[in-house]
């Protein structure tokens, strides 16, 4: 069992240092700088207001799932990294570099990625036509995480899954 999670551990470091080397080089590293920062709220925040404007009041019940979706998810994911208090990749190696500012102290898991889940679940199951532009900013923001050092992938798959497992309760729950 040790040598499994260390097996894990391993290559969730390795492939970390291998999507952190891709920010190096400036252009990317400015793209997913931008693409983090968007998906830091700005972007989502903008999705709301602009969602009750193009498809009227109906929208406000997707807005409200979003809003709660949100609240709770940001919630679970704080008690989360202060429970396991993993530390951020550039803090811990040297050969991975942050390329953006944090807005917490720990890692796990990513709370962007589960809210670019979470968020872009939600508003599909709605309006599937802006699947074609959620689902891929959505992995861009996954993507961003490591990229900049800021997260392991472990910790963005972690987010993935609560953000998607937090969508269908929201959508159960506030139909």
């Amino acid at each position: 069992m040790r040598a499994s999670l260390h097996r894990i551990n391993a290559f969730d470091l390795a492939l970390c240092v291998r999507c952190n080397r891709a920010s190096r080089n400036h252009s990317i590293r400015a793209f997913f700088r931008i693409v983090s920062r968007l998906g830091n709220g700005l972007f989502w925040y903008s999705l709301m207001l602009a969602l009750p404007v193009v498809y009227g009041l109906s929208a406000w019940v997707v807005v409200l799932q979003m809003v709660v979706a949100g609240i709770i998810g940001t919630a679970f994911y704080k008690w989360l990294k202060k429970t396991t208090l993993r530390p951020r990749p550039w803090q811990v190696y040297p050969d991975i570099v942050a390329g953006a500012a944090q807005l917490d102290q720990f890692s796990f898991p990513s709370g962007h990625t589960l809210h670019a889940v979470s968020f872009s679940l939600i508003v599909c199951a709605h309006y599937p036509e802006l699947s074609l532009v959620l689902f891929p900013f959505a992995l861009l923001v996954a993507i961003s995480r490591p990229v900049l050092g800021l997260h392991y992938p472990s910790d963005v798959l972690a987010g993935a899954f609560i953000g998607a497992l937090l969508a269908a309760l929201v959508m159960g729950v506030f139909v």
